[in-house]
């Protein structure tokens, strides 16, 4: 099973979602590197990618030309909208993907993101603008609706694609639900009746069980998994084998989880300036610790300290199997 944007086949269609603060380079490389359909970018703001606003380009830097990677930009201006497509077209990148999903009010406000689902005349003349920018394919990210008295995500998804939309994803909850509740896969069943091109689905969908539940209830050409690779860069593939066939990821454990953490921590340092590179590690650390059930104090430990040098050294005993206590650390 896999899924055809123009010449780019996303095999298999298990894709990563883009997180806000999460979905950088160093985290899409190590995702794909275990394997997956498609990786992501961060969300960026189309005027101020353009303008080269510090950090904006970062988050949206690439290795522009991985097949496997989309940029995603929001914005509310067509004119900017059309112009960072080119921009970053020009760059390299193989796919541009529009937000119209992000519920986050500093975006809503802005009248970017889900708020766009309230003027879908608005909304569609910033999807022409960038399916007129770019020869590359572009894709759309959406919500059911703005609310349960807004469900409109059917008209915009079919509106998007005689506009030129090649792939939508849809998240299934409304703007007002943010993110509480549950995704609702079978609405977007009515979403995939509406249009011939791919339908991705998105919400709640962790691992395998989940996504088979999503594929079923939704009708969906495949799943996009986000909160659920938080310090598991693996469940992509691992859900890819368990759903379609492909080949099981190797799992890391023991000195090959500690060198994958050692390896995606020192990328992080280097894309980063500094002291960002660690604070925004603290994360990734605290999930990968997470997942291994690290003792409190260890925890602490490596979270707190600002030294690279230490971090590193830390990290042997906080992802390891038993635990080893360091000396003068305590849990309580």
């Amino acid at each position: 099973m896999t899924i055809n944007i123009a010449d780019i086949i996303l095999d298999p269609p298990v894709l990563l979602a883009p997180l806000a603060g999460i979905t950088d380079l160093p985290f899409r490389n190590l995702v794909s590197s275990f394997g997956a359909g498609l990786v992501v970018s961060e969300m960026v703001a189309s005027q101020e990618m353009f303008q080269g606003k510090p950090g904006v380009r970062e988050r949206a830097e690439l290795g522009f030309d991985s097949s496997n990677t989309s940029v995603q930009i929001a914005g509310k201006d067509a004119y900017w909208m059309g112009e960072a497509a080119k921009m970053i077209q020009d760059n390299g990148a193989r796919v541009i993907d529009i937000n119209m999903g992000c519920p986050a009010k500093k975006v809503v406000n802005g009248y970017s993101g889900s708020a766009l689902m309230k003027d879908l005349d608005h909304a569609l003349t910033l999807i022409e603008a960038v399916v007129e920018a770019v020869s590359v394919p572009v894709t759309l990210k959406t919500r059911l609706g703005w609310d349960d008295a807004l469900l409109n995500a059917p008209e915009l998804a079919a509106r998007a694609e005689a506009a030129g939309i090649r792939m939508i994803t849809i998240h299934g909850r409304t703007r007002c639900q943010f993110y509480k509740g549950r995704a609702d896969w079978e609405a977007i069943a009515s979403v995939k009746a509406a249009v011939s091109i791919p339908v991705v689905a998105n919400g709640d969908i962790i691992n395998a069980d989940t996504a088979r539940q999503a594929l079923a209830q939704s009708g969906a050409d495949g799943v996009m998994i986000g909160r659920g690779a938080q310090g598991a860069p693996w469940i992509l593939a691992q859900v890819a084998a368990d759903l379609f066939g492909s080949a099981p990821p190797e799992i890391p454990q023991g000195n090959a989880l500690i060198d994958m953490v050692s390896g995606h921590y020192e990328a992080m340092l280097e894309f980063y300036p500094v002291p960002l590179g660690g604070r925004v590690a603290r994360k990734h650390l605290g999930w990968y610790m997470d997942g291994v059930h690290t003792p409190a104090a260890l925890r602490k430990a490596v979270l707190i300290e600002k030294n690279p040098k230490t971090v590193l050294a830390l990290l042997p005993d906080a992802l390891s199997p038993d635990h080893s206590p360091i000396e003068g650390l305590t849990d309580d």
